[in-house]
């Protein structure tokens, strides 16, 4: 029998299957997604034909239907193209529930269809060459396996959020399926599973992204970890025994193996090291010659795991992975992710719910924002905060919107019910797509959603980066009347969409009956924001390092001082809209600055204009020839060492007037610092130089 194969799902993982099944030799029929227009470009761009739905794909010949579709999906597409009488090849995991599981093993039986599951680590060249190993008896005896797995997911791109958002344990349903089963390989049938899971950060779109794991197996221990903080990004194996220890990596592509000897045990270690360090030496550049001789392929388990499905189907073999070996893993697979998500679900059942609160925050859980919401609780005001995590704690007089700045949803739910809102939310790190999903998606959003409910009073808070710093003469002052950059696309990313942002603030303020304040502050400081940001100077080692002279000019202003405009921009009484910049009173260069919040004995280093531009110069020829745009253009670091002057002329509308100078911050904070040593830089090394926080972005623009 000839198998036509089709794809229900054309995500990021049916280009590859795609590839694989060319590999194998397999006709392809085709492909659909409930996304017409992303099964259109998929198609294209891997030179298939689209199709509606799987009936469409069966009546053009497909027997065999590849189901490419979230995990809550499985079971209904599965049980669809089973009817329709196609084998299945499924993804991982094969569903979310073991009843859903059965009831595919029972209908493929019923139709006399086969179902494999794409378990693809199974097929992995490093695991499979593991397993060879612990097959052989290199190990003896496999007393306990640790995984260490880090992952980073596609950026959010605005609209209908992807599954790792909507699901507290759609991380571990993607890739804790393939710890289990390799633990299972490794070590028996697994008997218990008892796990931890955390938010620390590192992908501020999932509700946990750091997972543990202790798996009881039938003959040993397992343990693993999924990270979404890690870096470098890493996938490894530690499989060990009563006599050796094997270290896989599968994605530097390379083993080692530590072996019990009958030297001494300082030879015995001597040795070791020596095949800990060597092997990898060998493995890799084997590795890299394989990968260029297309013999190592991009997920290449799958790859294999493909071309052996369509193999047993051809020579009535059993499937390399059945529907009863994928069904005992998802039982362990869901006893942790519905965990988590009955975790989850209690937490955000104890936040209070949105029972009316006059204002709004966007950006709630930054520095700046958070300041806000610190300030309107002090004065007695109930506030809503939009959040994209639950935070850990809930003031009195706070109702939280839980929801990213992209999902129009989230954002017309904070909004519903609102008279003022604050819009500080924006991107301040990540690549182009993140800065246009928080910073102009996210600005239209609620822009739409402020249209929508009958939100009249919107104070929206810019950047002073969006100005023209390059083109004006020396020492000419920027104000609201300055022009705004014409060429933010050589300023970065941060500043092409704050630019793109308060251009739809703008318009919608002429075309609507939208009351806008627009705040540009400059370079915010105080309280944890840094005042030594790399817009004054560079720590390395124990020198500071300055572009140019050091007579350039900074907006300096306190975040206090920016908290106090934002709540007159929200009180004001005014009746169309309005731009103001906000600077502080002094605006002193870099050396003022340096003189005064270091210790006499720093070593400050100048480097010299002419060696800052040249230097940007042959970075940007470096990167126009790789075809990429450099983060050190001379465009940028002219605008960077613009030697200009500030002033707000539209402040005294607001009746706004700075209280807090830079001279008394840093006053204050050598006070605070006074027990530690004259050399001590009262700024922390390691926020002195974070470009993560809110005000150094707009510093690093410029």
């Amino acid at each position: 029998m000839k198998y036509r194969a089709g794809l229900i799902g054309a995500g990021h993982i049916s280009r590859y299957h795609v590839a694989a099944l060319r590999r194998a030799g397999v006709e392809i029929v085709g492909l659909c997604d409930i996304d017409a227009a992303r099964a259109k470009v998929t198609a294209e761009a891997v030179g298939a034909k689209a199709f509606t739905s799987p009936a469409e794909l069966a009546a053009a010949g497909a027997n065999v239907l590849h189901v490419l579709t979230p995990p809550d999906t499985h079971c209904q597409v599965a049980l669809e193209a089973l009817a329709l009488g196609c084998h299945l090849l499924v993804e991982k995991p094969l569903a979310v529930d073991v009843e859903e599981c059965r009831r595919i093993e029972s209908m493929a039986v019923e139709k006399g269809l086969r179902v494999c599951v794409n378990h693809s680590l199974l097929y992995d060249p490093q695991v499979r060459r593991a397993l060879g190993a612990v097959r052989s008896g290199k190990l003896s005896r496999v007393i306990s396996v640790d995984i260490l797995r880090s992952s980073a997911y596609p950026p959010y791109g605005g609209g209908l959020l992807p599954p790792q958002s909507r699901s507290a344990g759609y991380p571990f349903r993607d890739l804790g399926v393939h710890a289990l089963y390799l633990l299972e390989t490794f070590l028996g049938p697994i008997e218990a599973v008892q796990a931890d899971w955390k938010s620390l950060g590192g992908d501020p779109n999932l509700v946990f992204d750091e997972w543990r794991a202790q798996v009881q197996c039938r003959d040993g221990i397992g343990q693993f970890q999924l990270s979404w903080n890690v870096r470098p990004l890493q996938s490894q194996i530690i499989v060990q025994g009563t006599k050796g220890v094997l270290r896989a990596d599968l994605f530097l592509m390379f083993q080692a193996l530590r072996s019990a000897t009958r030297l001494p045990n300082a030879a015995e270690r001597v040795v070791n090291a020596l095949a800990d360090s060597l092997q990898p030496l060998v493995d890799l550049p084997c590795s890299i010659w394989g990968v260029l001789r297309k013999k190592m392929l991009p997920y290449h388990g799958l790859q294999d795991l493909v071309k052996e499905f369509y193999r047993t189907l051809s020579d009535h073999e059993p499937v390399p992975v059945s529907v009863k070996d994928a069904t005992r893993i998802v039982k362990w697979t869901e006893h942790v992710a519905r965990a988590a998500e009955a975790d989850y679900a209690a937490r955000v059942a104890r936040i209070s719910g949105l029972t009316g609160a006059p204002i709004l925050v966007t950006g709630a859980s930054g520095r700046l924002g958070s300041a806000v919401v610190e300030r309107l609780r002090s004065q007695g005001s109930r506030v809503r905060m939009l959040v994209r995590r639950l935070p850990d704690d809930v003031p009195d007089g706070v109702e939280v919107a839980l929801g990213n700045l992209g999902d129009p949803a989230a954002v017309d739910r904070a909004v519903q019910g609102v008279g003022v809102v604050i819009h500080a939310g924006a991107a301040m790190k990540g690549g182009w797509t993140d800065h246009e999903c928080a910073t102009i998606r996210g600005t239209q959003n609620v822009l739409d959603a402020c249209r929508k409910h009958g939100v009249r009073n919107l104070v929206y808070i810019s950047s002073m980066s969006v100005v023209d710093w390059a083109q004006g003469a020396p020492h000419c002052p920027i104000d609201e009347n300055t022009p705004v950059e014409p060429r933010p696309m050589e300023r970065g990313f941060y500043t092409r969409a704050k630019l793109e942002a308060e251009m739809l603030v703008r318009r919608a303020s002429e075309q609507y009956a939208l009351r806008i304040v627009t705040l540009r502050p400059g370079q915010i400081y105080g309280r944890a924001m840094p005042l030594l940001t790399p817009a004054v100077a560079r720590r390395v080692g124990r020198r500071w390092l300055v572009l140019g002279d050091g007579t350039v000019r900074l907006p300096l202003v306190h975040i206090d001082d920016v908290v106090d405009a934002i709540l007159s921009a929200a009180e004001s009484t005014l009746e169309a809209s309005q731009l103001v910049q906000l600077v502080g009173a002094e605006t002193p260069t870099q050396n003022e600055l340096l003189e005064r919040a270091l210790s006499q004995d720093a070593s400050i280093v100048r480097i010299p204009r002419w060696l800052v531009f040249a230097a940007g110069k042959c970075i940007e020829t470096m990167f126009r020839l790789m075809g990429r745009q450099s983060p050190f253009g001379v465009y940028r670091l002219k605008s960077a060492l613009a030697r200009r002057t500030f002033r707000s002329v539209a402040a005294p509308l607001l009746g706004w007037s700075p209280r807090v100078g830079v001279w008394e911050e840093i006053h204050r904070t050598q006070e605070c610092a006074a027990p530690q040593t004259a050399a001590t830089n009262p700024v922390e090394p390691d926020e002195a130089f974070s470009n993560r926080k809110a005000g150094t972005d707009d510093a690093l623009a410029r």
